[in-house]
């Protein structure tokens, strides 16, 4: 049989063997074919895989472990390092900052993850180059030296990433807005927010925010900011961001507990959001063909929840967002049946929300010339102003 399908089976006398032969012989071919293997294995998969070789770990044979390092992967870098640091400790120091200053991407990322189990105190000298690596274009070694940098409380990456949000390049603010939710810094929340409503990233930006403060928590201490960044999650789903982020960002309870608990006129748009896009994902199977067995349950029990919601309950609040000044009116106005509705939003400063206006008059039908006169009236972009009069 093959030793990865005996490593990753479900028989302990056959997966312990192969993962202490693994660590005693120090048998790279296997270990190099294990991490190819990292896109076909469920998560659970690999942790067990993980914890195996873990267990074959002894103060004999852990430098073995060294001969791993060639081969990347965010699936066991956490073992690895733990391994290395709980049999090696700061003796293996010397050998670990060879490689990271000499080492490729890859070994520095294991090396880094080392470096988070290491006292504080032996790392000073090494912190002009943790920042330098924290931005590295090698994700897995700027994530493990942002969680160093944060574990260091280094004030200063922290507060040139605060600085790169005030970025006219959207991507260094999307670089900026990933470095401070990795480093944790929870003080950053209200600037983050204040950056998605503006960029054209949205989606992206609203896709790390749950991770640095739970829904939940957002639920309670800024309800419309914990929905906006719901409404810009579920309508970037599948494309931007993967379903099985539903079970991460708790969604099946988060959206019993608005439709049960806390409806309200940005809650309900939310849910009309949801609502729809849910019932598309269950409706089109290539949307779950690649979601593993967990996900695709969650999903259909989403859409199972959402489907009872009452569309005409949501329906008769959402029109309390339908003013330029709300954070939900792009969201709303989707589900606008009234043209005398969408009509009044054409007299708005928001040139965006004017273009949104007119493309859904006319897939209605009803877009006429004095429709563009008036909002051609309030649009000075030269590039909406081509779009509107070809539309």
């Amino acid at each position: 049989m093959d030793l990865i399908k005996k490593l990753t089976g479900k028989d302990p006398a056959e997966y312990e063997n192969v993962a202490r032969a693994l660590v005693d012989n120090a048998d790279t071919g296997l270990f190099e074919k294990l991490v190819k293997q990292d896109s076909f294995l469920f998560d659970f998969v690999k942790n067990n895989v993980a914890r195996r070789i873990q267990r074959a770990c002894n103060k004999d044979n852990y430098l073995n472990l060294m001969n791993f390092l060639n081969y990347y992967s965010p699936s066991y870098d956490t073992m690895i390092a733990e391994v290395l640091y709980e049999f090696g400790g700061v003796e293996l120091l010397p050998a670990m900052k060879e490689i990271f200053l000499n080492g490729t991407d890859g070994q520095k990322a294991y090396v880094v993850k080392y470096f988070s189990f290491v006292p504080e105190n032996y790392l000073e000298e090494l912190l002009p180059l943790i920042r330098q690596t924290a931005v590295s274009d090698f994700e897995p070694l700027s994530v493990n030296s942002i969680e160093v940098l944060s574990k260091m409380n280094d004030e200063i990456s922290k507060q040139e990433a605060f600085e790169k949000l005030n970025s006219q390049d959207e991507f260094e603010q999307y670089n900026a807005v990933k470095f401070l939710v990795t480093y944790q810094a929870k003080d950053a929340l209200e600037k983050i927010v204040d950056v998605m409503k503006k960029s054209t990233l949205s989606e992206n930006i609203a896709s790390e925010i749950p991770y640095l403060v739970s829904i939940e928590e957002l639920l309670k201490t800024a309800p419309d900011t914990a929905i906006l960044v719901l409404c810009y999650i579920v309508s970037a789903m599948p494309e931007i961001i993967p379903l099985n982020a539903s079970i991460d960002y708790n969604l099946y309870n988060v959206f019993e507990q608005l439709y049960l608990e806390n409806l309200t006129s940005s809650s309900a748009v939310l849910l009309r959001l949801a609502k729809d896009k849910f019932a598309e994902l269950t409706a089109n199977e290539e949307y779950l063909f690649d979601c593993d067995k967990n996900t695709k349950e969650e999903v259909f029990a989403i859409n199972n929840l959402l489907s009872g919601v009452n569309r005409n309950k949501l329906k008769s609040l959402f029109y309390d967002e339908l003013y330029e000044e709300s954070d939900f009116v792009s969201f709303a106005i989707d589900y606008v049946d009234e043209i005398e509705e969408l009509e009044t939003l054409l007299d708005s400063t928001n040139q965006t929300l004017i273009l949104k206006v007119l493309t859904l008059l006319k897939e209605k039908g009803v877009l006429n010339n004095s429709h563009k006169e008036l909002a051609l009236n309030n649009i000075t972009s030269d590039d909406i102003r081509e779009v509107v009069k070809v539309l």
